[in-house]
């Protein structure tokens, strides 16, 4: 990092200038934490120790840097972190209720509300290089690191630290003010500004997200196996999805939004201001069927521009051939036909492991039958 070349005016009023930048520029909320996150060393070990990130070789790769941005990005003094709500703009006041009963159309397609318009990394990194921009224009040169869930960094202790919230149960970000639908992201700088005051809990003795989880991933209050959440399962792992827990899945493909949907403080989660978090019709209410019919040009050219598109077409076909064969269970007999067919032209892919979903599902349409 570069050196700044003088100290810049720590005023509140500077820094309620810093603030009234970032809503220009879609942020819902700002503020800037230490680097001495020591405290959290021992959870972040425990938590690797115990295998809970999988297949996420990537968190444990950087060690205790995690939870040392100093050592992470050298030269680096505070974290200034933001938020972004990134509720749709059209979503109805009852949308928890809305989504919860997508689980009970068990041919409909889920996919989480956060990816259903536009990848949030490329919004949120765009905007906080634009706020770092303006903080040097206003002091001069100055060191910045800019991260949007793209690099090994503590976002939820940063940002309960600076105020953005407190962690849940669930082991999410909550703010008493807009729930958890939102995104967060960090500019590491070489500047000390002044910290803002961190965030106290407010979960009670709620335990609500712990009690809907399908998989039972919250192992414990503040504690999560990534190795049984279906937003890793669907997402970021790479492999044949366990057969203990294709059964659980139900019709989510791509995430899952439960722990969130059940949680008390989303009846304050906020819509976006920005227009990159509408839904898109291609994944919003769709047919397993029909997705499952996307050559992979045409899954390319649907996802353009989508977070989903990181997953590829062979993780698309793999998390849907799951669905269909959990939706064969509640099928109708002309359903049971669509599905078999719909399915039956995939069992000669390319992919071993595409084929070996395919014909775990078709075993489900078998045992529908039996039942």
């Amino acid at each position: 990092m570069k050196q700044p070349n003088f100290n810049p005016d720590l005023s509140p009023e500077w820094f309620n200038q810093i603030k009234d930048w970032a809503v220009e520029l879609g942020f819902s909320q700002i503020g800037v934490s230490g680097v001495d996150l020591s405290s959290a060393e021992e959870g972040l070990q425990t938590w690797l120790a115990k295998g809970f990130h999988g297949g996420m070789h990537y968190m444990a790769a950087h060690g205790l840097k995690r939870a040392r941005p100093s050592e992470l990005v050298p030269g680096t003094v505070s974290v200034l972190t933001a938020r972004m709500d990134y509720l749709p703009m059209t979503t109805a006041s009852h949308w928890t209720e809305t989504e919860l009963q997508r689980l009970n159309r068990p041919q409909e397609a889920i996919v989480s509300i956060y990816a259903r318009g536009r990848d949030y990394h490329k919004v949120m990194r765009s905007r906080l290089q634009k706020l770092s921009e303006r903080i040097a224009q206003h002091i001069g040169p100055l060191g910045v690191r800019v991260f949007t869930d793209s690099a090994p960094v503590l976002e939820a202790e940063l940002a309960s630290r600076s105020g953005q919230g407190w962690r849940g149960k669930h082991t999410l970000v909550l703010n008493r003010d807009a729930g958890s639908m939102f995104f967060l992201g960090e500019i590491y700088l070489n500047i000390a500004l002044p910290h803002t005051t961190a965030s106290t809990s407010h979960c009670g003795s709620c335990q609500a997200c712990i009690d809907v989880c399908p998989t039972q991933a919250i192992v414990a209050p503040y504690q999560l196996d990534a190795r049984r959440c279906i937003s890793y399962l669907t997402i970021e792992h790479a492999g044949a999805i366990p057969l203990d827990l294709r059964p659980l899945m139900g019709n989510r493909i791509y995430g899952c939004d439960d722990c969130q949907l059940v949680c008390p403080w989303n009846k304050y989660a906020k819509r976006s201001a920005l227009p990159d978090f509408d839904e898109r019709g291609t994944v919003t209410g769709q047919d397993l069927i029909n997705l499952f019919a996307w050559t992979e040009a045409e899954f390319l050219r649907h996802t353009e521009g989508s977070p989903i598109r990181r997953i590829g077409h062979e993780r698309w076909l793999r998390n849907i051939a799951v669905a269909l064969g959990n939706a064969a269970k509640t099928a109708t007999p002309t359903e049971t036909l669509n599905i078999n067919t719909t399915l039956q032209i995939q069992l000669q892919h390319p992919s071993h492991l595409v084929r070996e979903h395919v014909a775990w599902a078709l075993s489900q349409l078998k045992d529908s039958k039996t039942c």
